[in-house]
């Protein structure tokens, strides 16, 4: 496809013995088109961060290949070094000099060949001009970041790596800065893949998302695909947080310990097991006898989501702002009728009765 800009192709890691079943990453397959930003989600440890520095050419893959338009860049034979990619990289933690202004950090490593008017474009694009001869210690968490990402671009490079770079922000600056990180990308006719272990953050500005679990790629989807069509439980689970259920199925029944499921028999290719509903389908009641244990809750804007422990799973629920339930206490479990949940294997839709 002429519109690839970055192939990951059967792609392996590991430290050490990796006969020994101690790979990091295993046959991971991934495409980046040009101008889009990709969102590589998932839990701490499941790889996504090795498979970035894999791409910006700090670690060395066992098996696999990674193409950059069009060109070989890492193989187990062959990794070409970090500054000769033409790929921008912001950190976590910045990584800026603390010796040098707003000026000198972002024209760090430029040489005479490159237009020194694209690093003023950049202070202007990314708020920065007023701050130039200002030190990163002077800045603030938001400027800082402003700042990273600016230096990552002025080499204009087509393609920038981003490394969990708003987690250190507080919530304001995050949502501001997270917004604009498009707009950037696009002013700069760059790509991005974007490293998160924020949900809300992936889906809400990435055309798509990869989900990781445990080395591996569960689904790479838009959000709308990844929300109403999850390929695995983990992928619905992670996501979108909705609850994971077994079901028991006796002659034409399927029942859990909270009501019962209606599915037209025609739709199933394989015998589920696994039941998935969302916070919104589910709904909980005081009683001094109930199964339920009601551990924490949590504020969503206009509602609580109670986590319930039931047995050894840990249920989410959401119930009105004015809920006068209380943690530790204990709670009767339902579905609410004529809600939808989803059926796996197949991911086959269904309609809950209490």
């Amino acid at each position: 496809m002429n519109n690839v800009h970055l192939e990951v192709t059967n792609l392996s890691h590991g430290y050490g013995d990796i006969s020994d079943n101690g790979l990091t990453l295993s046959g991971i397959n991934l495409s980046l088109d040009q101008g889009e930003l990709l969102g590589l989600l998932g839990p701490s440890g499941c790889g996504k961060t090795t498979l970035l520095r894999i791409i910006a050419g700090f670690e060395k893959p066992c098996e696999g290949s990674v193409v950059y338009q069009n060109k070989n860049i890492s193989s187990p034979s062959y990794v070409l070094p970090p500054e000769r990619r033409g790929i921008g990289m912001v950190f976590q933690d910045y990584a800026l000099f603390p010796h040098l202004n707003v000026w000198k950090n972002i024209c760090f490593g430029l040489t005479k060949k490159h237009d020194m008017s694209r690093a003023n474009w950049l202070l202007e694009l990314l708020g920065l001009r007023e701050f130039r001869k200002r030190f990163p210690h002077e800045l603030s968490g938001g400027q800082r970041q402003r700042l990273g990402l600016a230096r990552a671009l002025a080499p204009s490079p087509s393609l920038v790596l981003l490394d969990e770079p708003f987690s250190s922000l507080d919530v304001e600056v995050r949502y501001r800065l997270r917004n604009e990180l498009s707009r950037v990308l696009n002013s700069c006719s760059a790509s991005g893949i974007l490293v998160t272990h924020d949900p809300q953050e992936a889906l809400g500005i990435c055309d798509r998302v990869a989900v990781m679990r445990k080395g591996s790629i569960e689904q790479c989807a838009s959000a709308i695909d990844l929300l109403t069509k999850p390929k695995t439980p983990f992928v619905g689970n992670f996501v979108s947080q909705n609850n994971l259920i077994n079901i028991v199925h006796k002659k034409d029944d399927f029942s859990t310990p909270f009501g019962s499921v209606i599915v037209k028999p025609y739709l199933l290719k394989a015998e589920p097991n696994i039941l998935m509903v969302d916070q919104d389908s589910i709904e909980i009641s005081y009683s001094e006898n109930g199964k339920g244990l009601i551990k924490s809750r949590e504020f969503n804007n206009n509602s609580w989501i109670f986590r319930v422990q039931y047995g050894e799973k840990i249920l989410r629920v959401s119930m009105p702002i004015d809920s006068d339930l209380c943690i530790g206490n204990n709670c009767d479990i339902k579905f609410i009728s004529g809600k939808y949940g989803y059926l796996f294997p197949g991911c086959i839709s269904c309609v809950l009765k209490s």
